[in-house]
């Protein structure tokens, strides 16, 4: 494995960036602030528990690819048609020391600094690629694709592929995590032409959807978010495909 590109996964939550990364022959490092390990779900590589604010690029400068999934729930906020929602958004487009949104987009930004510092201490370019929702564009710009409700920014590549048929999570009623004691191992999980929904509607939306049914704080609702956030495995497996230096795609 130590012939294998390093690959580097920002808010790496459970690993949906990084299933794809493995599955196309990469070594990965995941950085989170938390390790999320929920019953058999958890992290499937080298996971480094800390603050993505606090690392610098060049640490990366031997990574052949970065990918990053900053959180995405302020964004979906306020895209959401209620008065505090609209407020919210009001007042961080009124404040004209721009304090505000630049705490609302430092994780965001930190993405494209870590990439700005790992390139120049490798003296190449290392592509970045950086998920969000839709609702993120009006305050971080236009996305450059996106696959379903994955939004995409950074080093997108020209061709994509369509979603279609994504396993995501529909945890609503009846749904327990796996330390619960009634859970029932797959249930709240469908296959079916989801066109890769992140589903983050439904954290606000369904009112006996587990998001609603648990404090914030709670172990299920924690699951619940890290599951949804999961990029799909066919955008994954394609970005790190494309990105796969030449000389291990030609092995």
């Amino acid at each position: 494995m130590t012939d294998a590109p390093l690959a580097i996964d920002l808010f790496c939550g459970l690993g949906g960036w990084t299933d794809g990364l493995l599955a196309e022959g990469y070594r990965v490092i995941g950085f989170d602030i938390e390790a999320h390990r929920y019953g058999e779900h958890r992290y499937p590589a080298t996971l480094v528990v800390q603050d993505v604010l606090t690392l610098h690029g060049s640490q990366f400068k031997r990574a052949a690819l970065i990918v990053a999934s900053p959180p995405c729930q302020e964004y979906s906020y306020m895209a959401m048609p209620w008065t505090r929602a609209k407020a919210k958004a009001a007042a961080i487009r009124a404040d004209e020391t721009c304090r505000a949104l630049a705490e609302l987009n430092k994780l965001f930004n930190a993405c494209f600094r870590i990439q700005k510092e790992a390139c120049i201490a490798a003296g190449r370019h290392i592509p970045l690629v950086v998920e969000n929702v839709r609702g993120a564009q009006p305050w971080v710009g236009r996305a450059k694709w996106n696959f379903g409700s994955f939004y995409l920014w950074g080093d997108v590549p020209a061709l994509m592929p369509m979603a279609k048929h994504v396993k995501v999570p529909t945890m609503g009623a009846g749904w327990y995590p796996p330390d619960h004691p009634k859970h029932a191992p797959g249930l709240g999980f469908n296959t079916h032409a989801a066109r890769g929904i992140k589903q983050g509607g439904t954290w606000f939306h369904d009112a006996d959807s587990i998001l609603r049914r648990s404090s914030s704080k709670s172990t299920a609702r924690k699951f619940a978010s890290a599951m949804i956030a999961k990029i799909p495995l066919p955008l994954s497996r394609h970005i790190a495909a494309v990105f796969k230096p030449q000389m291990e795609r030609t092995a």
